[in-house]
């Protein structure tokens, strides 16, 4: 197969609307009559645990993709899925900052604490991580690379991996989903 294939992406707390990479990726994808998914998930201001889990289950079974891009408090959902043994098996899983598994933002407390699963029901995954990300130190990562058993690709000064810290357009994604391997550029 070509390209990822059908792919879903699954934002992170309040969203991943334009000028986020992920909706700049879903745009990318589609511009190459790629199938691809980019739901906005129910009160992403506001999320809960349940209700994401309902919502997000129901877009894996319509949708049925092979590969799934999480970003931040969707990794958090997709660790979830795979620890109650709820998430269905897929080809690729890309991991993009996700936040500490003790996160104690008030408006997330139904996420967390969040321990990590021993599989992620994917053939392949990767974490792609900052090295100054609020949500989550260089160490956590590190040791949530070494408990996951998958590569990991640390970025230099990109923060949270969002659009706030520039993260708009990025060729990197783009590159490791239609080639899947690691790429060097930004």
């Amino acid at each position: 197969m070509k390209g990822p294939g059908k792919t879903l992406i699954l934002h992170g707390w309040g969203g991943s609307d334009h000028p986020h990479w992920q909706a700049w990726l879903a745009g990318e994808l589609a511009k190459d009559y790629g199938t691809v998914s980019f739901p906005l998930i129910q009160h992403p201001h506001f999320p809960h645990i349940n209700r994401w889990k309902k919502e997000v289950l129901a877009h894996l079974d319509d949708f049925g993709p092979d590969t799934v891009v999480c970003h931040s408090l969707a990794n958090t959902l997709w660790f979830h899925l795979c620890q109650e043994k709820l998430a269905p098996h897929i080809k690729n899983l890309v991991l993009v900052s996700p936040p500490r598994s003790n996160c104690t933002i008030e408006t997330l407390r139904s996420f967390f604490p969040a321990p990590l699963p021993k599989t992620l029901n994917a053939d392949k995954a990767i974490l792609v991580v900052s090295d100054n990300d609020p949500y989550l130190t260089t160490d956590e990562a590190w040791q949530m690379q070494e408990t996951l058993g998958i590569p990991m690709k640390v970025i230099e000064k990109g923060g949270h991996i969002n659009a706030e810290s520039g993260y708009g357009p990025w060729p990197w994604i783009l590159q490791y989903l239609n080639k899947g391997e690691i790429c060097p550029t930004k």
